[in-house]
C-alpha cells in the first residue's frame, strides 16, 4: 500500500505541526537536510541515541521516517581537494547509524550533480496566481561551459568511490540507497537520463535505487518518459520512494518548465499512481516542492518546513489521499 510522506529540513518540529500532518493524513516524515541531526555539527554524524529518541517522538504521533539524507559530499570532496576524505568517512558513520535506528531509506546528496548557472530561475505565477519555481534556458544566469568528458569521467571516479563504502554497509542492514535525479535534467548532467540508469549499473545490489521524481524526470520529457521509466525501473525493484509533482512544459518542448499544483500541469497524475501500482510500488509519495498559494508561508517553499502545514500542503495530501483511494477502488 502506497503511503504519503512530507519533506522536512528539521528535527526540531513543534506539535501542532506534527498534529496537522496527522489531522492531513500524512504517514512519514522525509528529512532532506544531512545536516539536521543531533550530533552532526559536533562530529560530522548523527547521535544514535538522540536519533532514536527523536524516532521515537515521531512515532508517538503516528508517524513513521521514510527516509533520512546523509552528511553532504562538498564540491571540495568531488575535486578531491586535501582533507576533505573526512567528509566519506562522516557519510560512511552516519549511514551505519541509520541502519542501527533502522531508517528504510537513505539519500546521499553530491555536489555537481547538476549544472548551475546555464538555467534562468524565476517565479510563475500559475491559476489565481500561485507561485512556483520556473527554469528556461533561454536567458542563462552566466556563461558557463559545460564539463568535459574528462571531468566528468573524474567526477563519476569520486562518485564510485562513495557508494563502494555505502551499499555493503547498507547490505549489512538492509536498507535502501536511493538516488535522486539531477534537477534541472541538462543532457550529460550525471544522474540525467542515461547517468540515472548508469547507478545501477555500476552499483547492481537490490539495495541501490532512486529517489523517483516524477517532476524532475517530466522535465526531461513528459507523461511519456515518465511512464516509460517507472515501468522499466519499477518492473526491477529499483523505486524505493517517489517525489510527485506536475509541470508545465519541458525542456525538449519548451527550452523551459514550470511547477504547478497535482492536477494544473500537463501531465494526468492519476495515470501515474496506476503506473506505480502496476509495477508493484508500494512506497511513499511525496508531494515535494509545494507551490506557494495565498496566505501561505514562502520559507516553506524555500526549504524552511516545520513550523506549520500551508495551504499548498493540505490541497497536495489531499489529491494524493483522493488518487491512491482510486487506485484501490478503480485501479487494477
Amino acid at each position: 500500500m502506497m503511503r504519503i510522506a512530507v519533506t522536512t529540513m528539521s528535527t526540531d518540529m513543534p506539535e501542532p505541526f506534527l498534529k496537522q500532518l496527522v489531522q492531513l493524513g500524512a504517514d512519514c516524515l522525509d528529512y532532506g537536510n544531512g545536516a539536521c541531526f543531533d550530533g552532526v555539527s559536533e562530529q560530522g554524524y548523527p547521535d544514535l541515541d538522540e536519533l532514536l529518541r527523536h524516532k521515537r517522538k515521531i512515532r508517538s504521533f503516528g508517524l513513521d521516517i521514510n527516509r533520512v539524507t546523509l552528511p553532504d559530499m562538498t564540491s571540495a570532496f568531488m575535486s578531491g581537494a586535501p582533507g576533505s576524505e573526512r567528509e566519506l568517512e562522516n557519510a560512511v558513520n552516519a549511514m551505519k547509524v541509520f541502519g542501527e535506528a533502522g531508517i528504510p531509506i537513505v539519500r546521499q546528496r553530491f555536489a555537481g550533480d547538476t549544472f548551475d548557472g546555464l538555467m534562468h530561475s524565476y517565479t510563475a505565477k500559475l491559476r489565481g496566481g500561485y507561485t512556483v519555481r520556473g527554469e528556461s534556458a533561454a536567458w542563462p544566469k552566466q556563461d558557463r561551459p559545460v564539463p568535459g568528458f574528462d571531468e566528468l569521467q573524474a567526477w563519476w571516479g569520486r562518485f564510485c568511490a562513495v557508494y563502494e563504502r555505502l551499499v555493503p554497509i547498507a547490505e549489512e542492514y538492509g536498507t535502501k540507497l536511493a538516488m535522486h535525479p539531477s534537477d534541472v535534467p541538462l543532457p550529460e548532467t550525471p544522474f540525467g537520463g542515461l547517468g540515472f540508469h548508469r547507478v545501477i549499473d555500476a552499483f547492481p545490489s537490490k539495495q541501490v535505487g532512486y529517489v523517483y521524481c516524477i517532476g524532475t524526470r517530466a522535465e526531461a520529457g513528459g507523461t511519456p518518459l515518465v511512464l516509460d521509466e517507472i515501468n522499466h525501473y519499477g518492473r526491477k525493484g529499483r523505486i524505493h520512494t517517489v517525489h510527485i509533482r506536475n509541470v508545465r512544459g519541458s525542456l525538449p518542448t519548451a527550452g523551459a518548465f514550470e511547477e504547478a499544483l497535482l492536477d494544473d500541469g500537463d501531465m494526468n497524475m492519476f495515470r501515474m499512481v496506476l503506473e506505480l501500482k502496476k509495477v508493484g510500488f508500494d512506497g511513499c509519495l511525496n508531494p515535494d516542492h509545494i507551490p506557494v498559494l495565498i496566505g501561505d508561508d514562502p520559507d516553506w517553499y524555500k526549504g524552511g518546513a516545520g513550523m506549520r502545514c500551508g495551504m499548498g500542503l493540505a490541497y497536495s495530501v489531499g489529491y494524493l489521499k483522493a488518487l491512491l483511494c482510486a487506485a484501490v477502488e478503480y485501479g487494477w
